[in-house]
């Protein structure tokens, strides 16, 4: 049978409460209280029922882990670092796949009937309602990777995806690209929008480039290979932003699979570094998204939300960088 509370205070020879105080964080108890407690338990081998606590404490440490893009390699990555980090801070990740999914209410309900501490939206395609209702629900929010605002809502820890869009345009003009696409995500996304956003823009000061833009119906793979074959059919850039590095690599698939050679006959730039771009058969050149930064402070904002939960809602802006590989020709001196 498995060990019980009540065991442990027999061994120790204290009282219930006592054992309790000793596993319950921010509890009085005095170090030598503690340490028969623990040499106690250690000797019977018992652990602290975290479910049991949760009723004492009136929290449960779960922390919902909202996505809705589990197609997309790079959210591997993201998952990882981030349940390794909240697991560091104490927490329970509680990882909810919101593909698909259209009203914010539903969402709400879920979470709140695992009674969960708060939320972190790990999206950029997540319209900022689901954000919002999961803060008029009274549950601490915080958006990862979501859309900048100068007068945030709710918590937003990201990059600037217009100033992405820019950099990207930048490059391939500072190579010498006269006919350039835009390949984005899906075009409801704020992410594709804002990256299309800026890319246009930046173009709009060289009315001799030719300029053209798309969107995949998904960010994965299959949607970039289907979307660049379907422009292939149509139109002759000699350069495309890809918006996302998992679009980037299913285009250059069906670039080689057309016969036609990365960079020599057409240039890719993507977005995020993630780990498979710099893998050698692919070599991607792309913009780098600082993911480690901002799933580091989004959990330190999550964290300091438990213990001030009417915090007011900022914006966290990281900077990008580009990432020279093998996707694109030389710039031109």
């Amino acid at each position: 049978m498995a060990v019980t509370l009540k065991d442990v205070a027999e061994r120790a020879c204290v009282s219930r409460s006592a054992v309790s105080r000793t596993f319950t964080d921010g509890a009085s108890v005095s170090k030598r209280m503690r340490r028969k407690v623990e040499k106690a338990a250690a000797e019977l081998g018992y652990s602290p029922n975290a479910l049991a606590s949760s009723l004492t404490t009136g929290r449960t440490k779960l922390i919902g882990l909202v996505s809705d893009n589990f197609h997309n390699p790079i959210f591997l990555e993201i998952f990882a670092l981030f349940t390794r980090g909240l697991q560091d801070q104490g927490l329970r990740p509680l990882l909810v796949n919101l593909s698909d999914e259209t009203d914010p209410g539903s969402s709400v309900k879920m979470l709140k009937q695992y009674s969960v501490d708060g939320v972190i939206v790990a999206s950029s395609t997540l319209p900022p309602a689901f954000s919002r209702a999961f803060r008029d629900a009274g549950i601490p929010v915080v958006n990862s990777f979501g859309r900048h605002s100068s007068s945030p809502q709710v918590h937003v820890v990201g990059i600037d995806n217009v100033e992405c869009g820019r950099m990207a345009a930048r490059e391939l003009i500072a190579r010498g690209y006269k006919r350039i696409g835009f390949l984005g995500g899906p075009e409801p996304a704020t992410s594709t929008q804002d990256r299309c956003q800026g890319f246009l823009e930046e173009l709009a000061k060289h009315p001799a480039i030719d300029v053209s833009h798309s969107f995949a119906d998904a960010y994965s793979f299959d949607a970039g290979r289907r979307e660049m074959l379907r422009l292939l059919q149509n139109e002759s850039m000699q350069a495309y932003f890809c918006g996302d590095d998992v679009l980037s690599i299913g285009a250059l698939s069906a670039l080689q699979d057309s016969g036609l050679h990365v960079p020599d006959d057409v240039g890719l730039i993507g977005l995020n570094d993630m780990q498979m771009a710099g893998w050698e058969n692919i070599n991607l050149t792309t913009i780098r998204q600082p993911i480690h930064q901002i799933i580091s402070s989004s959990i330190e904002l999550i964290v300091a939300m438990l213990n001030e939960p009417d915090r007011y809602p900022e914006a966290r802006l990281f900077p990008c960088t580009v990432v020279e590989r093998g996707t694109l020709r030389l710039r031109i001196n």
